[in-house]
């Protein structure tokens, strides 16, 4: 099985709509999961789109499809398992848009002049890494404790790799090519 992600400005290519033709034709097993956070770049969903609810596209290549909430864990673990067993037992592609939100700039070049802080503020009540932690304790498979020392163990684990990364020597500028092109064509 392949799993692809891409977001929902991707939906508006055409090499979205061939992928899937494709996938549903030849009853592919792929499980295509949209993760739609409202803007393609700085482009509101509902400037771009006429449908803003991207798994309704799945329709139109005779596909199952749903829409979970992305900002949900939970809830994307038992939609991609239920989409997973489907693929697994040879029913073809699947299509799963997670309705989710992006806390950041789409790239250092973004001003973010489509949208206000206070809209930002508002969906990080809902991060989905808190209400995980939440609901692991809630239902007491996790205590505050175990969570504290598992976010710790993940930190050192940045900083490590982040000071690994920093120390290391630049490429070489002979190098910048290597493996880029081929010279010969091999006999």
């Amino acid at each position: 099985m392949t799993v692809c992600f891409f977001g929902e400005g991707a939906a508006g290519e055409g090499e979205f709509h061939e992928s899937m033709n494709l996938a549903a034709l030849w009853k592919l097993p792929v499980l295509f999961v949209c993760e739609n956070n409202l803007y393609a770049m700085g482009v509101p969903l509902e400037a771009a789109e006429a449908d803003t609810d991207i798994f309704h596209k799945a329709q139109g290549y005779d596909m199952p499809g749903e829409q979970v909430d992305g900002m949900d864990p939970v809830a994307v673990e038992v939609a991609a398992h239920r989409a997973v067993e489907s693929i697994r037992a040879g029913n073809g592609p699947w299509f799963l848009e997670c309705r989710a939100y992006r806390f950041r700039a789409h790239s250092m070049f973004d001003a973010q002049q489509y949208r206000t802080k206070e809209e930002i503020e508002r969906w990080k009540e809902r991060d989905p890494i808190v209400r995980l932690g939440t609901w692991l304790q809630d239902s007491r498979l996790m205590t505050a404790e175990e969570q504290a020392a598992i976010e710790a163990k993940v930190d050192a684990e940045v900083q490590a790799a982040a000071g690994f990364a920093e120390a290391g020597t630049w490429e070489s500028v002979d190098d910048l090519e290597r493996f880029t092109l081929m010279d010969e064509v091999p006999q």
